[in-house]
């Protein structure tokens, strides 16, 4: 099996007085502040994948990007239990709106 990179391979350009800084931050940190950095990043990583998906799929519609998003994310099984799970609400709610107008 491969061995994963260490950090110092994985940052070669933090110097060691960087670096102790940033740890010592990591270690001091309150819980919510780490947590609130992860989201940031996730969010910052959502924006980039969107934005690559859009450039590799201009015509596409927002709910099609979500689907490739989902794709990408979570593998083609899932997202077409996404797709069908979204279809057969979107059936139910237009049968829902259709016959309760019907009726009255």
């Amino acid at each position: 099996m491969k061995r994963l990179p260490t950090w110092r391979e994985m940052h070669p350009d933090t110097t060691p007085e960087e670096e102790e800084i940033l740890f010592a931050f990591y270690r001091s940190a309150p819980t919510w502040k780490k947590m609130e950095i992860m989201s940031e990043l996730n969010r910052a990583a959502r924006t980039l994948a969107m934005s690559e998906l859009r450039t590799r799929h201009p015509d596409a519609s927002e709910l099609e990007l979500r689907y490739l998003f989902a794709e990408l994310m979570y593998g083609t099984e899932i997202a077409e239990k996404i797709r069908a799970y979204d279809s057969a609400a979107s059936h139910l709610e237009n049968e829902e709106s259709g016959s309760s107008g019907g009726n009255g």
